[in-house]
């Protein structure tokens, strides 16, 4: 692009020269071939007069006289009737230019000038034009480079951004370059560097999420078919293989969940629903896993609750706050149900050490723990309870105690 650049100035500066430059040549050239003619005419008018005057006086007229009102270079004859020719300067040779005039007393004055004193005078004049069009190429071919480093540059800068995004680095540079078109195409280069940057932390976030929030319902699962496969009593098998038929659900549910989610988190799917059976639904789930580790589960408060929300990601948000006192805490774990204003609140809280000090405030924050664990369970349970309108908050770190708070459904009022 470079070379081409230079190229295409410098057809333009020769054109102009071509154009202008011969036009310039001609005008001067035939200037000074008539401004010459014109100085020889006039100095020989000069000299006619000077004749005149002396003949009209009486005066002797004499080379030595004339010779000083004569320029250089050039020869002047005098001819004045019954006197022999005068003659002034060297006869030049050649093609001359030459002027005659005669005066009123019968004499005449005939100056002549060599054209290769004019053809002299027309070089120099050629070779100041010359001159001045070189050094115009020369200007000319350094605008060029300097532009061409000046657009290459950029160009050059802005196929590095776009390979860059093309090998995954999606990092925008923020740079621009004073050219209104290259700094569009900066501008469009950095917007899509942030959307394939929050595009690409959307799936690493969904994966992450996917992971961890799908390993809660399957373990369930597991525990259902594997006490379908211990009992021999149909009953007991219908009523398992009901529950995991429920957990399957749960489990679509959670993945739908999370797909929306990755696409908009505020795409909300609430609805009003029994909160009640969602809790006896997270107990029975989760009561064989107690068993096993010789704790219990246990629930109190208020009854009759109907909240606003998605049924299958408040299970999630319950299932979450349950699997963490299994790991982490102690003792009986134990879900209460309150009101508080307009609200419905789920409280699960046990009887282990809680959550350490210092991140208390960093509790939901993902990648934060502080029993090696993932660190991203009670973050993805705060964004699914926040994408219906729901809060999930620490209210107590010793004993712990965990608060999802739901929007209560409006009752009807009689009018």
């Amino acid at each position: 692009m470079r070379r081409r650049l230079i190229n295409s100035t410098l057809a333009v500066v020769l054109v102009v020269i071509a154009v202008f430059g011969v036009s310039l040549v001609i005008v001067e050239t035939r200037t000074i071939q008539s401004g010459a003619q014109e100085s020889v005419a006039s100095e020989a008018v000069r000299l006619v007069g000077i004749v005149e005057s002396r003949l009209g006086s009486g005066e002797k007229i004499t080379p030595g006289i004339l010779s000083e009102q004569i320029t250089a270079k050039r020869h002047a004859e005098i001819k004045v009737p019954g006197k022999a020719p005068i003659e002034i300067g060297h006869r030049p040779s050649g093609d001359v230019i030459a002027s005659t005039v005669r005066g009123d007393r019968g004499e005449s004055v005939t100056v002549q000038e060599s054209r290769s004193t004019v053809s002299a005078e027309i070089g120099r004049t050629l070779l100041v034009i010359l001159a001045v069009a070189l050094l115009a190429i020369i200007a000319a071919v350094i605008l060029a480079i300097r532009q061409g480093r000046r657009l290459t540059a950029p160009l050059t800068d802005l196929a590095e951004t776009a390979e860059r995004l093309g090998s995954g680095d999606p990092r925008p540079r923020h740079r621009r370059y004073g050219v209104q078109e290259l700094d569009r195409v900066a501008d469009v280069l950095d917007a899509s560097a942030e959307r394939i940057a929050r595009m690409l932390t959307a799936e690493r976030r969904l994966a992450a999420d996917a992971s961890h929030q799908l390993r809660t319902p399957l373990t369930a699962l597991s525990m259902r078919l594997e006490e379908i496969t211990l009992t021999d009593d149909p009953d007991t098998v219908k009523e398992e293989a009901t529950i995991a038929l429920a957990q399957v659900e749960r489990l679509t549910d959670v993945v739908q969940r999370l797909l929306t989610n990755s696409r908009d988190p505020r795409s909300g799917s609430a609805v009003a629903f029994d909160l009640d059976e969602v809790v006896k639904q997270q107990i029975e789930e989760w009561r064989p896993a107690y068993r096993s580790a010789g704790r219990a589960i246990v629930r109190s408060g208020k009854k009759g609750l109907r909240a606003v929300g998605t049924p299958g990601a408040v299970a999630q948000v319950m299932a979450t706050l349950i699997e963490n006192s299994l790991m982490h805490g102690d003792g009986t774990v134990a879900l209460r149900t309150r009101v508080t204003g307009n609200q419905a609140v789920v409280e699960v809280t046990d009887a282990g050490p809680g959550v350490p000090p210092d991140l208390g405030s960093r509790v939901f924050e993902r990648t934060v723990s502080g029993r090696n664990s993932t660190g991203l369970g009670l973050a993805v349970a705060r964004d699914l309870a926040e994408a219906d309108g729901g809060r999930l908050e620490l209210l107590q770190q010793h004993p712990p105690v965990f608060a999802l708070f739901l929007a209560r459904e409006q009752e009807p009022t009689d009018e």
